[in-house]
């Protein structure tokens, strides 16, 4: 059984993964908490700074701006790209499996509130090249 004190998390209660595009803190998931069906994380990315185009095959994202603004692009059914701008207090369905980028176009860090259904996209992040494990504040 999960203590009961695991049940919140700040960034900086956990480690952070760290890429040259920004960095992302898994604060609710399976390895984190014991949350079964999804995981979450906040994500920062500093300004000029995005991450490539992707996808999380299986598993439906949803990114919420909680600070900044961008470009988010979430391709179509039939893979033509998308691109809308985006700022704090916009919610974004990245559909299963579906290619989607983000990138920083403002003059401050961008923070991110990401959620993945079914858990899992995050852990292979882990697997890029340029990822680096930062550890915890304190």
């Amino acid at each position: 059984m999960t203590d009961v004190r695991d049940l919140y998390k700040y960034p900086g209660d956990v480690d952070a993964f760290g890429f040259d595009w920004g960095q992302l803190s898994v604060t609710l998931g399976p390895t984190v908490n014991g949350a079964r069906r999804f995981s979450a994380a906040v994500v920062t990315v500093p300004p000029g700074q995005g991450h490539a185009r992707h996808n999380h095959p299986g598993s439906e994202e949803i990114i919420y701006i909680l600070e900044g603004e961008g470009e988010q692009m979430v391709e179509d059914e039939a893979g033509a790209p998308h691109t809308q701008t985006v700022r704090a207090g916009c919610a974004v369905l990245i559909p299963e499996s579906r290619f989607h980028s983000t990138l920083n176009t403002g003059e401050r860090t961008m923070r991110i509130f990401v959620v993945y259904a079914p858990a899992g996209p995050e852990e292979a992040l882990r697997d890029l090249p340029d990822f680096r494990l930062i550890a915890r504040e304190g």
